[in-house]
């Protein structure tokens, strides 16, 4: 493991104790868990007909993978931080629901050849050294009309004075996130069809009102 990696991953598992503090994070109120369940199954429709393989890459503590499982989905999880991990394991075991968690890159998800019907992917894209190069390897593991979900954002934080998550990250391409439109144009040339949905003013989503840009992204291969 390099040095920077090394200090990613110290970081995300010091964080794991309290990641699910956050509102959006831990799911822990009702109007936030069923607005993020709302939102999963209309990008990802699930039921006795449609059940997914999904790989949910960056899962930190795995709630969106648990209300995955939930819709009926079959769920890989990826985390860099094994305490992450643990805590996504717990997490669906404590639920009575099954779901695979993989300690790895989620830029270069530890899956081999296996294919999935979905890729979903939230507030992980700033955190790369290489986005785009991690969006190639998302798509290549979609099967044909797969569906890559990815919510994302530019955070209002971005410019500000503050010290920066682990050494080096403000020199992360897209360090406070990136526009629907920029992420747009990077992803449209590796799918056939594409969309964006607005959730700035999604406040049950966030725990309370938001300033910054907040968005889905999704797309078929």
């Amino acid at each position: 493991m390099s040095e920077p990696t090394h200090a990613i991953t110290e970081y995300w598992d010091a964080a794991a104790a309290a990641f699910d503090d956050e509102p959006d994070h831990g799911l822990r109120q009702e109007h936030t868990r069923a607005a993020w369940s709302r939102l999963l199954r209309s990008w990802l429709p699930g039921g006795p007909a449609d059940v997914l393989d999904v790989l949910d890459v960056g899962c930190g503590t795995g709630s969106l993978s648990l209300l995955l499982a939930e819709a009926g989905h079959r769920v890989t999880g990826v985390d860099l931080a094994p305490r992450m991990v643990e805590r996504a394991e717990a997490k669906l075991a404590a639920a009575g629901l099954a779901g695979r968690f993989l300690v790895g890159d989620a830029a270069d998800p530890p899956t081999g050849q296996e294919r999935y019907d979905a890729l979903l992917c939230r507030h992980l894209l700033w955190t790369l050294p290489d986005p785009g190069a991690a969006l190639r390897a998302w798509v290549a593991r979609l099967g044909p009309g797969g569906r890559l979900v990815l919510v994302e954002g530019r955070w209002r934080e971005a410019g500000e004075s503050g010290v920066p998550y682990a050494a080096g990250a403000e020199s992360l391409p897209w360090y406070g996130g990136i526009t629907a439109e920029d992420l747009a144009a990077t992803v449209r040339p590796l799918v056939s069809d594409l969309r964006v949905e607005p959730l700035s003013g999604e406040t049950e989503l966030w725990g309370g009102p938001v300033t910054d840009e907040r968005y889905a992204l999704i797309a078929r291969t």
